[in-house]
């Protein structure tokens, strides 16, 4: 929440062109990070029992590849501003920016034992204390009027209140030792892994770096916007309950009645909450961003939604990654990475051509037309990685894909009865109220009345009744 609201001081004080600029350097920073943690993060959780050289290995790894990509970035940094019209503003911002390489790296062996040890807490307190450090940072420079380094000092603000607050809070030291024999282990999970996160990373990034590069910072800031707030409900949903569920599945990968019943009841709670948020999100897309940001962002909403729309595909993937991960079977994620990522790259030729087109309601066309091609590579993925994640857990296809299907065509129809709200000529507050009351209504009262038993556990749960 308060991440959200940072965000909202900055996208009213700050412009599209230093969202963009902010956004060219994080392309790069993404696959450092990916070089960084090397899938080794994965692997640490899939093991049942690491050991205290095994975590210190990988601290040691992530620290040496985290620095040498820092020296090598601060020195192309100039490649990169030349990458976006040769924009000199992007060498500074980017060789300081780049400094959270290696804060980052720092945090994740301890974050990787919070969540291993199902410890949340510890976890949440370091986040927290992170974010109002960031907050308090990036909005006194927006005000004093730093424009996109405001965004820069933010996040490193955050990675390094974080890692800090973790080492000083996690009760771990590593040992002084490296030992390639304990990393060499993980190569077999963490290596698969991290090829499937490098494709997956290259198909995530790719489409930002042909915005900026082909039609420039202002729309590729209009994209980052919209890219931001609809990773936030979707990294949210797929964090809290696909990820954080990977111990679990872990803990009964050996029995495999277990793992079925676990992952079908994994599915239905992932679809029962993710579908009524992210359909509602898309729904309501207009007056939420009236709200939040007047009519500032208007070019951003079709955006919003089209992320959204490629995001349900996105948080079940995950899910069904996480059954695969969890049985030990990673090549298998790296074959259909592949094929899915080939889909993706039809759907980027396809579309590439219409970068350029726009209109006077859509300003910003080709990006959408991009983002159609995003949508068919994401419901590819989906298809892919249900069918592969039923036949490794043994269970039928056509009961995995029910186990959650309902839930999102009950969202869907809710959606499209509230829709003519919105042209009601009200406050957009009072639309907002309108619209997420009745759809709350009729989505609780219809899943009881169909007998929702993971409706009356998640209320049961949310009511501390158990």
């Amino acid at each position: 929440m308060l991440y959200a609201l940072t965000g909202l001081v900055l996208a009213w004080l700050l412009s599209p062109t230093d969202f963009g600029l902010v956004g060219a350097v994080l392309i790069f920073q993404a696959f450092a990070w990916l070089l960084i943690d090397s899938g080794f993060s994965f692997a640490l959780i899939q093991r049942k029992n690491p050991t205290r050289l095994d975590y210190s290995s990988v601290l040691w790894f992530n620290l040496a590849v985290a620095s040498i990509l820092y020296i090598i970035l601060y020195i192309c940094a100039p490649l990169i501003a030349d990458c976006f019209d040769g924009d000199r503003r992007l060498v500074p911002l980017s060789r300081v920016m780049f400094i959270t390489i290696v804060t980052n790296a720092s945090a994740i062996v301890q974050s990787n034992r919070l969540i291993k040890q199902m410890n949340p807490r510890p976890l949440a307190m370091a986040n927290l204390a992170a974010l109002v450090a960031g907050a308090i940072v990036g909005i006194w420079m927006a005000f004093a009027g730093y424009g996109p380094w405001a965004i820069v000092w933010q996040s490193i603000a955050i990675s390094a209140v974080k890692s800090a607050i973790l080492w000083a809070t996690g009760r771990w030291l590593p040992l002084m030792r490296f030992s390639w024999p304990a990393l060499r282990s993980f190569f077999s999970v963490g290596g698969s892994m991290m090829l499937t996160a490098f494709l997956n990373t290259l198909f995530q990034n790719i489409y930002s770096f042909v915005i900026g590069n082909r039609i420039g910072l202002a729309p590729l800031g209009y994209f980052t916007q919209a890219n931001k707030w609809s990773k936030m409900a979707v990294v949210s949903i797929s964090m809290t309950l696909t990820s954080s569920l990977l111990p679990a599945l872990s803990q009964v990968q050996d029995d495999e009645e277990r793992f079925k019943r676990l992952s079908l009841r994994m599915a239905r709670l992932t679809a029962y909450i993710s579908a009524p948020v992210l359909i509602g999100l898309i729904v309501m897309a207009t007056p939420t961003f009236h709200i939040m940001f007047g009519d500032k962002w208007d070019a951003s909403i079709i955006l919003f939604q089209l992320l959204l729309f490629r995001g349900m595909f996105t948080v079940m993937t995950d899910l069904y990654n996480n059954f695969i991960i969890a049985l030990g079977r990673s090549r298998l994620i790296v074959k259909m990475e592949i094929v899915r990522d080939a889909t993706a790259l039809i759907a980027l030729a396809a579309t590439l051509p219409f970068m350029s087109a726009e209109s006077a309601s859509h300003p910003l066309l080709g990006v959408e037309i991009l983002l159609y091609g995003q949508i068919a590579a994401g419901a590819a993925a989906y298809v892919i990685t249900l069918v592969s994640a039923a036949r490794t857990a043994s269970i039928p296809v056509a009961k995995l894909f029910g186990a959650g299907m309902p839930y999102f065509i009950l969202s869907a129809l809710i959606a499209a009865a509230i829709s003519p709200m919105l042209f009601l000529d009200w406050h957009p507050w009072a639309i907002l109220a309108a619209m997420s009351i009745t759809a709350l209504s009729a989505y609780l009262l219809i899943n009881k009345m169909a007998g929702s038993r993971i409706q009356a556990d998640a209320l049961a749960y949310i009511l501390h009744r158990r």
